[in-house]
């Protein structure tokens, strides 16, 4: 079953970037996902398959819609 990925979340991933960074925020869902480095502000563009197999963790996106 595949991973509940949604726009806005942070992943943290197994490999990093050549930047040094390995916490990439989701841009774009899909078969193909957008993700950008959160160190450097790179965009690339990686099939689920792949995705899935270096994610760590998933830390979502903090909702503004809370009730207070």
């Amino acid at each position: 079953m595949p991973l509940k990925l949604n726009v806005g979340d942070v992943v943290v991933l197994k490999k990093s970037h050549p930047c040094g960074g390995n916490e990439f925020e989701i841009k774009r869902v899909g078969m193909d996902f957008r993700i950008k480095c959160i160190k450097c502000g790179k965009e690339l563009w990686i099939d689920r398959v792949n995705l899935e197999k270096r994610v760590r963790k998933v830390l979502q996106a903090e909702s503004g819609d809370e009730k207070a």
